[in-house]
């Protein structure tokens, strides 16, 4: 028996997921949970084979999740099922070594068989996600540029940046600037989006 846990934010949807994989002989959803946090939790107590995890959803969104699997060591397999195609996602996704990246307009046949592919150790991404694989940016950005991005992410000041790594006002500046000029970007805001939406942060 496969036993999962699915996590979805809309209601609806989670539970015509959940019914329509119970169907399956061979699979059982252990647990249904509409965030992040509620999705970590069931992965400690049910330990599934498979978590199918949405991307946007509240207190930690799927990659979070996924990240937090992997360094607690928790043996859960990942899938990740979403609307969302952006590359920056899929990007963070490989990253992570998911076991699953699916799109939810795949019929319901391919959900079940790619569960079961990943079972038993494949990996599976949607064909029209492929593509996406072999277009990606390098990232331009620097490991230190990057800290000073997350960081103005999370909505720091160059105070507070500066604080936190250690650095003077000015070379926080510094690589602020350096990063906008790279992502092409007209302020930090945007160069934080840019960044994120290519999966860079």
């Amino acid at each position: 028996m496969i036993c999962i846990v699915i996590a979805e934010d809309q209601q609806m949807l989670l539970s015509a997921l959940a019914s329509l994989i119970q169907l399956e002989e061979d699979i059982e959803v252990v647990a249904q949970v509409p965030d992040g946090r509620q999705a970590l939790d069931a992965i400690q107590t049910h330990r599934p084979d498979i978590c199918l995890l949405d991307i946007e959803m509240p207190v930690l969104n799927g990659l979070d999740v996924a990240e937090a699997v992997k360094r607690k060591q928790l043996g859960c397999k990942i899938m990740i099922v979403t609307t969302f195609s952006r590359p920056g996602y899929l990007q963070r996704a490989m990253e992570l070594k998911v076991d699953g990246y699916l799109l939810k307009d795949e019929p319901i046949e391919f959900l079940v068989d790619a569960i079961r592919k990943v079972h038993r150790g494949q990996r599976v991404i949607s064909p029209d996600l492929a593509a996406f694989l072999f277009e990606k940016e390098e990232n331009p950005l620097s490991e230190r540029e990057r800290e000073v991005l997350q960081l103005a992410a999370e909505g720091k000041t160059t105070d507070e940046i500066a604080g936190s790594l250690y650095l003077t006002k000015g070379t926080v500046r510094n690589y602020l600037s350096s990063a906008i000029q790279k992502l092409e970007a007209r302020s930090r805001h945007q160069a934080v989006k840019k960044a994120m939406d290519k999966g860079w942060l």
